[in-house]
């Protein structure tokens, strides 16, 4: 080769055709594997198988009229599930929330009725003691750093016992005086316990509200800064902290979400059945954690989902009342109420192994 020549520059050639080399960081999970992944995929799966078995076992559940009073039950618990489900996804509880239902209610009636007010005036104080009750709950527990199940414990004690002797003290019953003549009381009525009519059907606001509540639970955690504090709080809190995350004013703020959510089905029972029980809301509570766990929210805290409870939700409404369209002794409730817990632990425990699985 002459010295002259000059060497022709190298061509790159395109690697040839063939499956492309991925490690594990990169390497994609088959689609079905992903969608189990999703916290509220196994809730659907059991929803929808529930509904069709008390669609074959209770030919009654077929009517429209069945199916909204299906509907009516799944909002009350769903209403209260959705910010249940936001303070777990934060990593703490609330035992109290049964409880404040009755609460808010209750100061609501006798504030009211006692001294001879307009009802609107009741339904803010109540909101405001709501709130108040939520804020203590959550500034107990980023104060004092007990667990929130102590604290929340101790609140719902004191409420139950508040709620019972403040009654018996004021109206010398165990419920409060009827309301439905007061001023303000039709407008409240039609604002929390009204009912539209669909294809003649009568269906009950709250299963508006509850859908309402659930699409705007799942913008605030999908869509929003504070959903991402929310997730990040419940993950881990230090680390939370350490990057910047206001994690004292994201807890305090998440238990008066459930304040809020009592308050709204304090009042949706009190101006349904225009009295109120003092005695009433114990055991609910649980019933709301469970609609929750069911839903794909973790006990640990830092994953879940707000679709989730909707379907937990409905699962506890069609459960509830297809057995008493079934015929059957509704003393099973507590036993289908009890496989569907432990279920959906056994289903959320291999849902987090999925998640986190390369």
């Amino acid at each position: 080769m002459s010295m002259t020549q000059q060497a022709e520059p190298a061509v790159t050639r395109p690697p040839a055709p063939g499956p492309r080399a991925t490690d594990g960081r990169t390497a994609q999970r088959p689609l079905v594997l992903r969608l189990l992944a999703r916290p509220e995929v196994g809730v659907f799966l059991g929803a929808v198988a529930v509904f069709v078995f008390f669609l074959i076992a209770a030919p009654a559940v077929r009517q429209g009229s069945s199916m909204a009073t299906v509907l009516y039950q799944s909002s009350t618990i769903g209403i209260m599930a959705l910010p249940v489900a936001l303070l777990m996804i934060g990593g703490e509880f609330d035992l109290s929330s049964g409880v404040a239902v009755v609460s808010s209610a209750l100061t609501a009636s006798m504030l009211s009725y006692q001294l001879s007010m307009n009802i609107w005036v009741g339904v803010v104080v109540a909101l405001l003691v709501s709130l108040a009750i939520g804020a203590f709950n959550g500034w107990m527990v980023v104060r004092t750093g007990l667990p929130s199940f102590l604290v929340t414990l101790g609140t719902f004690l004191i409420l139950q016992g508040v709620n019972l002797a403040v009654t018996k003290m004021i109206t010398g019953n165990v419920a409060t005086d009827d309301i439905s003549n007061m001023d303000g009381f039709d407008q409240a009525r039609a604002l929390f316990a009204s009912s539209f009519d669909i294809g003649g059907v009568q269906v009950k606001i709250t299963v508006f509200y509850w859908l309402v509540f659930a699409a705007l639970t799942t913008w605030i955690l999908l869509r929003t800064k504070y959903g991402n504090w929310i997730f990040a709080v419940g993950g881990n809190k230090d680390s939370a902290r350490a990057v910047g995350v206001p994690v004292k004013f994201t807890k305090i703020t998440l238990f008066m979400g459930v304040g809020l959510g009592a308050w709204f089905i304090g009042m949706h029972q009190l101006f349904s059945f225009n009295t109120v029980q003092s005695g009433e809301g114990v055991g609910q509570e649980l019933i709301y954690i469970a609609a929750a766990v069911i839903g794909g929210c973790l006990l640990t805290g830092g994953y879940g989902s707000a679709i989730g409870p909707v379907f937990g939700a409905f699962m506890f409404g069609m459960v509830n009342q297809g057995i008493v369209y079934a015929g059957w002794n509704p003393d099973w409730f507590k036993a289908f109420l009890g496989v569907m817990l432990l279920g959906a632990v056994l289903i959320n425990l291999w849902v987090s192994r999925t998640a986190t699985r390369r």
